[in-house]
């Protein structure tokens, strides 16, 4: 299991970059109840993470024996995603790529932890990293047991960073938001201007493989 970590760091690394996590992890440290909502909140959104990286392991050799062997529906399929993601990227060019909404109703943990769990979830089919992390445990042959206690470490070392959220405000008060407030400032901005170009770059991508596949009959990838 530690022959994964050389692997799995960088992947954790751009995995945690999550605005949308930080400010909804914000967002539950400024009601009236912050840790137990803060704490609650990111508890669902972690075993979530966790339960879907085992449904994802389930369920990739079936997605990579698919990407291997394509059908024409796929390359239409492949278009149509390949549009979004290029409407997506010019749509995110005045700034806010990581605007993200509030939840409504009032915060109780137990809905900080449903909601949690149903952000996570809706945010999954676009983890990238997280299913190259799934990929690498499944490549290390590791045993059942193995596998799921390293996907429970990462999930686990990938919610410490959010955790010092509510351990802040706990430990220094109401001193700490503005800290955290510049911290969100940060992390907003680096998706601002990074997503883009990403969106882009993966819109062109998959935009360039499909018609190339309708219109010759070849794949480019």
């Amino acid at each position: 299991m530690i022959d994964l970590l050389p692997d799995l760091i960088p992947l954790l690394g751009v995995d945690v970059l999550n605005p949308m996590l930080f400010a909804l992890m914000l967002v539950a440290i400024g009601t009236s109840r912050p840790f137990a909502n803060s704490i609650t909140f990111l508890a669902g959104h972690t075993a979530s993470y966790f339960v879907s990286g085992i449904l994802i392991a389930l369920g990739l050799d079936r997605i990579l024996d698919r990407l291997d062997n394509p059908l024409p529906v796929d390359f239409i399929l492949e278009l149509i995603v390949g549009l979004a993601l290029l409407w997506t990227a010019l749509a995110a060019r005045d700034g806010k790529a990581s605007e993200q909404k509030e939840p409504a109703a009032q915060l109780t943990p137990v809905y900080c932890f449903g909601y949690g769990a149903v952000i996570n979830f809706i945010g999954v089919p676009f983890a990238m990293p997280y299913f190259a992390v799934v990929n690498q445990v499944l490549k290390a042959n590791l045993s059942v047991e193995s596998s799921v206690l390293a996907l429970a470490i990462y999930n686990a070392a990938y919610a410490l960073p959010f955790l010092l959220v509510p351990i802040a405000v706990a430990l220094i008060g109401e001193r700490s938001k503005p800290m955290l407030e510049r911290i969100n400032e940060v992390l907003v901005k680096l998706v601002d201007t990074f997503m883009p170009i990403l969106l882009l770059l993966a819109g062109i991508a998959l935009t360039a493989d499909a018609l190339s596949y309708l219109i010759t009959g070849e794949a480019l990838w």
